[in-house]
């Protein structure tokens, strides 16, 4: 069904320049269900959380907007996988196809879905997606009536695709967007709508303000600071009055990508995630991946890391992977994995499809075992203390955390620990403390110290 309403601009933007932000808090358990605080995502009994997952999904970026997957595939994610969270791709152009027409069908689909997280134990990382703009340059994200037709009559496509964003037309819608009050309401509107429905779900964790934002016209060395935490702010705030709970995952400007620093400074607002994707330039263009491309992608996540400590903020890679015929793609795979892990990062891979590309699955359902197998691995997902960072050892098929166990109260350690990793079972070493396992996770208790311990987990 589609609605009509119109919103004052004043009460969804908040205009200004973001302030510098309080420094991140000692945690304090139990003061919200989500927060952040020393570095990390936090739970409601103050543990750190590590976000392992996969974005679901590029399939969503066309018409109808929610893709193939059913309730299953959302099963297999946490039951077979041991993921405990999704990005969840939503199109603007979905949610407003014509300009202050609102389809709330949509809505009731991404419900739905978040209702199949829930059950299945996933948390949900909401992400208004984009690429090229929109649906006028064969891309998604914004819906037509955003820019001129001329600009789009004038387009043509070349490939690779991102080589779009260079485009003059492009560059002139992205412009306009940015330059424009109205279109920066209507955009900030869809979103309020999405808080409005889903606030209270308990599957929503927080939500993806943009994806890999484009500058346009717009200084590199200033866009981050100037443009887009600005408004990143001002939509936190009005997503907020609907959705007071929800953590934001504000991502630099897609230049970070390529290498160029971010500009952010400190939040103006709380609970913010640092989330920038995480993509080896060469193999992104389909050249193979080696050794020396390891080292230059942990390089990467490192700075990545040094940027959400000057900004006191937690670390999610919000994009990782390749495509599965890309020669060198395990150990890609492998360097991204072992890179978020030494830096003690969550991430999600791109993405959870069907057929060819960066897809995990074959076109029948089946899965891409080779690069599955890489995902799929035992990680922390909650540590009752502060955690510096963990590893796995390929040939001793060997989990190791480091971690210090500075948390009062009964709040366990979570250890997830796939069943299809150790077929034959698996043994945990935690000094001092006691071990619990479960299907598919260990549960380590740990006296309460200021010493890092490390715990292991091998097979039996």
């Amino acid at each position: 069904m589609l609605t009509r309403s119109y919103v004052p601009l004043a009460a969804l933007l908040v205009l200004g320049c973001s302030s510098a932000g309080d420094p991140e808090p000692t945690v304090t358990p139990g003061a919200a269900p989500w927060s952040t605080g020393a570095g990390a995502i936090r739970d409601e009994a103050g543990r750190a959380v590590v976000l392992r997952g996969v974005n679901l999904a590029g399939s969503h970026k066309q018409a109808p907007y929610v893709g193939v997957h059913t309730r299953e595939d959302y099963v297999r994610l946490s039951r077979d996988w041991g993921m405990n969270h999704i990005r969840f791709l939503v199109l603007w152009a979905g949610l407003e196809p014509e300009k202050g027409q609102w389809d709330d069908a949509y809505l009731d689909e991404i419900a739905e879905r978040m209702d199949w997280a829930h059950e299945a134990g996933l948390r949900v990382v909401l992400d208004m997606h984009q690429d090229v703009y929109g649906e006028g340059f064969y891309g998604d994200g914004a819906p037509r009536w955003t820019c001129a037709e001329a600009h789009y009559a004038a387009f043509t496509p070349r490939d690779p695709w991102f080589t779009n964003y260079l485009d003059p037309e492009v560059i002139a819608c992205v412009d306009g967007f940015w330059g424009s009050e109205e279109l920066r309401a209507h955009y900030a509107e869809a979103w309020v709508r999405v808080a409005r429905r889903l606030g209270s779900h308990p599957a929503v964790l927080g939500f993806d303000p943009m994806n890999e934002p484009f500058w346009g016209t717009h200084p590199t060395t200033t866009f981050d600071a100037e443009v887009l935490q600005p408004y990143f702010e001002s939509l936190a705030i009005a997503i907020r009055e609907e959705a007071p709970d929800w953590l934001a995952f504000f991502e630099p400007f897609a230049g970070r990508n390529l290498g160029f620093p971010t500009s952010f400074g400190p939040f103006g607002v709380p609970g913010v995630v640092y989330s920038p994707h995480a993509y080896d330039t060469d193999a992104e263009s389909g050249a193979p991946f080696d050794a020396k491309a390891r080292d230059a992608l942990l390089a990467r996540i490192q700075r990545l890391r040094a940027d959400a400590d000057l900004l006191g903020v937690p670390l999610w890679i919000g994009e990782y992977g390749g495509t599965s015929d890309l020669p060198g793609i395990v150990p890609y795979v492998d360097a991204a994995r072992d890179g978020a892990a030494a830096m003690a990062a969550g991430s999600a891979y791109w993405s959870y499809d069907l057929g060819g590309g960066y897809s995990l699955l074959e076109a029948d359902g089946s899965e891409k075992q080779h690069v599955v197998d890489r995902i799929t691995l035992p990680y922390p997902e909650r540590v009752a203390g502060d955690l510096t960072s963990w590893e796995w050892d390929e040939p001793a098929r060997r989990l190791r955390v480091r971690m210090t166990p500075r948390l009062e109260g009964d709040a366990p350690t979570i250890l997830s620990v796939p069943d299809r990793v150790y077929p034959a079972g698996y043994q945990v070493v935690a000094p001092g403390g006691s071990v619990t396992q479960e299907p598919g996770r260990a549960l380590v208790r740990l006296p309460r110290g200021d010493q890092e311990v490390v715990l292991e987990v091998t097979p039996r």
